[in-house]
């Protein structure tokens, strides 16, 4: 067989392949530059470990998928049985196939093989690939491994195992499993609740596992978006890191693993439940993608590689992300066609670009204890149905968008009244209530028919529907199929009806919302244009929450937007300067009754509105970068343009500080040699306390160089908290 290396946009992959077990990783992480056959044969004889006392008497080596047989001692790659047989196994490779998409680059087999391409990034080469089949004919069982390296530098694995043999096996973990140097020392995850996703964690690495488990039926709000091992003190803008990502929208595991043998490991899967899947013969299962980056300039580095790939997908959303009004915190459940008609002409005169009604349209929705599962429109509150205010909408030039929330039911409905066998259930008993919700069992043939009719029904019935916010409030809990559990069978079935959906109706947009930010991975996201990030407005939360958010996503695919001037989660009070501020980097929008506002705050509205259009091809195109600055009372982002002629950046005082002024923010990511002009963007109001305590640079702005701005940095205002400054760096021409 061979040895392989694989480059692509500053990362290097070598396997030995060599056989007669599985392929290992011998190196994953920084370019390692071209490498001829001589110099990969010396690289694995010199990362073969040696024989310790107390030890195999043969080195041990980790490959990617770990097995006892190979004397691993850690958290299996795959664990499963048929009938109390066949629990272990050693798999014995068969072929191995690499490729290469880009033209005329084609490579297998050999000595030695390379598939080489770190010069030219990913500028005009494909992705490199490599699969690997392999047996174990005690055990019955087959292995397809798929390893491709994307040419932004993302590295995505997948198992599949096949059930060869004459009786059922019961699969119970099959996890892609990549090993990682031990000069990373410390890890870094999210956690969090409803509307307040996305909180940092981070520890020393110590011995053993840190097992992250989704338990919830979906991603969930406390879903780890990323697992970050880095070399000690990693922030946004320094450290080498290491980090993976386990694609998939319902139960799923994530881990670290260290061990005293010294290897150290990242890896994720599916979770499933006992009995989930049992595989007759001939069948196979495929696990999620586990998708895993490295980084040799900090987090800013990790998000960049991801951000470069999500924006390269043929799927990506490739026109300009519409300016969004979503209705809910101005009229909740009071729907009415004068009041909304009103409302879109305000959204209209502000510079909305989509105008989206939410909850209550359809039969008996008056509160949110009725009416889920009942998908027609309401006639007793809009007798001549939606489309007078769909007209009214895009009589203004803006898109219409239209709340749902499919795969829930409410008991007190028509359809569960008339189905109460298409829920998801352990026999005999309901799970308990959540929001007065059950969960459709969408694996279900008749449930799934009924809401692919329905939702289609929908969007024939009323031209001019081009977005469905796709709301999910509620866990999977006892999430029961036919007797069996019914996760895994759901997310698929949620997958297929969103596919389904799309292809008869295609140009639809789709959110995906869960509760707020409980359904965020990168499978959901090949079947939606956007995710809410936290039902939040709270612009002091939202900072946070999108902040780390964007470690995964770019700016336009989170939905960020201007909240009303007391929180409707916190009650807290903002400003609208603040608020705007940090809503401008994302998936731009509003959810206020701007119909009730001052002339004064619709005019400043109006200018913020204008300035994100005006600043929406650099935030949705550039480089994202955040701030390491020492002083934790103060946070600061920005965006820079790939070729460095134009960055924003937002700087935020979240609360006091023992120091009076935080001393100079820096702002990286310009070119050092280039001259910038730093100044507040034109046309929108400054913050009061400027008037006070303003720089004497600030009024007429500076120039500087790249180097300066971004090593020295610049002495700012002394902010009140809560409050934020957005300053706009050009280069001199």
């Amino acid at each position: 067989m061979s040895i392989v290396h694989l480059r692509r946009a500053r990362t290097s992959l070598v396997l030995d392949a060599r056989g007669p077990g599985l392929p290992r990783v011998v190196h994953w992480g920084a370019d390692l530059g071209p490498l001829t056959d001589a110099d990969l044969a010396a690289l694995v004889d010199a990362t073969i470990p040696p024989v310790v006392p107390s030890s195999f008497d043969a080195p041990t080596v980790l490959s990617l998928l770990p097995e006892a047989s190979a004397g691993w001692s850690g958290r299996p790659g795959l664990a499963g049985h048929r009938d109390g047989r066949d629990w272990s196994t050693a798999f014995r490779l068969v072929d191995l196939d690499v490729s290469d998409d880009a033209p005329g680059r084609v490579a297998s087999g050999g000595e030695a093989v390379r598939v080489s391409d770190g010069e030219r990034d990913h500028d005009g080469a494909g992705a490199a690939r490599m699969t690997v089949r392999a047996a174990d004919p005690g055990a019955g069982l087959s292995l397809t491994i798929e390893v491709t390296l994307e040419p932004a530098g993302l590295l995505t694995l997948r198992h599949r195992l096949r059930n060869d043999g004459d009786a059922p096996y019961e699969l119970r973990e099959l996890t892609p499993v990549l090993p990682v140097p031990a000069v990373a020392t410390e890890l870094l995850d999210l956690t969090g609740r409803w509307c307040r996703e996305r909180s940092p964690q981070r520890h020393p690495w110590p011995m053993g596992a840190w097992v992250r488990e989704g338990r919830h039926g979906r991603t969930g709000h406390d879903a780890t978006l990323l697992l970050v091992a880095g070399t000690a003190g990693f922030g946004f803008g320094h450290g080498e890191l290491w980090a993976v990502h386990t694609a998939w929208s319902g139960d799923h595991v994530t881990y670290a693993e260290r061990r005293p043998t010294g290897e150290a490991t990242l890896g994720g899967g599916e979770l499933l439940a006992p009995g989930e899947i049992v595989l007759a013969p001939g069948a196979e299962y495929a696990t999620p993608l586990l998708h895993a980056v490295h980084s040799a300039t900090g987090l800013d580095g990790l998000s960049d590689v991801l951000h470069t790939h999500l924006r390269a997908r043929p799927g990506h959303p490739h026109t300009p992300r519409p300016v969004t009004l979503n209705v809910w915190e101005a009229v909740y459940f009071d729907h009415d066609l004068d009041r909304l008609t009103a409302l879109a002409d305000r959204a209209a005169e502000v510079g909305v670009e989509r105008f989206v009604l939410d909850d209550g349209w359809f039969a008996g929705r008056r509160h949110d204890r009725a009416g889920l599962g009942d998908w027609w429109v309401d006639e007793d509150v809009w007798p001549d149905g939606l489309q007078p205010l769909i007209d009214h909408v895009r009589s203004h030039g803006m898109q219409f968008g239209l709340w749902v929330e499919p795969e829930m039911v409410n008991p007190d409905s028509d359809l569960f009244r008339a189905h109460p066998d298409w829920l998801l259930q352990v026999p005999g008993r309901l799970p308990p209530e959540w929001r007065h919700q059950q969960v459709l069992d969408l694996a279900h043939p008749e449930a799934y028919a009924y809401l692919l009719g329905r939702l289609d029904a929908v969007l024939t019935g009323h031209p001019g529907i081009a977005y469905l916010k796709w709301d999910h409030n509620r866990d999977l809990t006892e999430a029961g199929h036919a007797g069996r559990p019914g996760v895994h069978a759901q997310t698929v079935a949620v997958y297929r009806l969103l596919d389904e959906l799309r292809a008869r109706h295609p140009g639809l947009e789709i959110e995906s919302c869960s509760s707020g930010g409980a359904r965020v991975d990168l499978e959901i996201l090949r079947r939606t244009d956007r995710v809410w990030a936290s039902d939040c407005n709270d612009a002091l939360e939202r900072l946070a929450i999108q902040r780390w958010t964007g470690l995964l996503l770019p700016p336009e695919l989170v939905g960020s937007h201007i909240g009303p001037e007391r929180s409707h989660t916190t009650h807290r009070v903002h400003d609208l300067g603040f608020r705007a501020v940090t809503a401008l980097f994302g998936h731009h929008g509003i959810e206020w009754d701007i119909g009730a506002i001052s002339a004064a705050e619709r005019a400043e509205l109006t200018a913020w509105v204008a300035l994100h259009k005006r600043l929406r091809p650099l935030l949705h195109a550039g480089r994202v970068v955040r701030v390491d600055h020492p002083d934790p009372a103060v946070q600061a982002h920005g965006v820079v343009a790939h070729d460095a002629s134009h960055a924003v950046y937002a700087i935020s005082r979240l609360t006091t500080s023992a120091a009076q002024t935080p001393g100079p923010v820096r702002l990286p990511g310009l070119d050092p040699a280039r001259r910038y002009t730093v100044r507040l963007p034109a046309g929108v109001p400054e913050p009061a306390v400027l008037q006070l305590t303003e720089p004497g640079w600030l009024p007429a702005g500076v120039t500087l160089t790249g180097s300066v701005l971004g090593t020295v940095g610049l002495q700012l205002p002394a902010l009140h908290p809560e409050q934020a400054l957005l300053l706009e760096a050009t280069a001199a021409a």
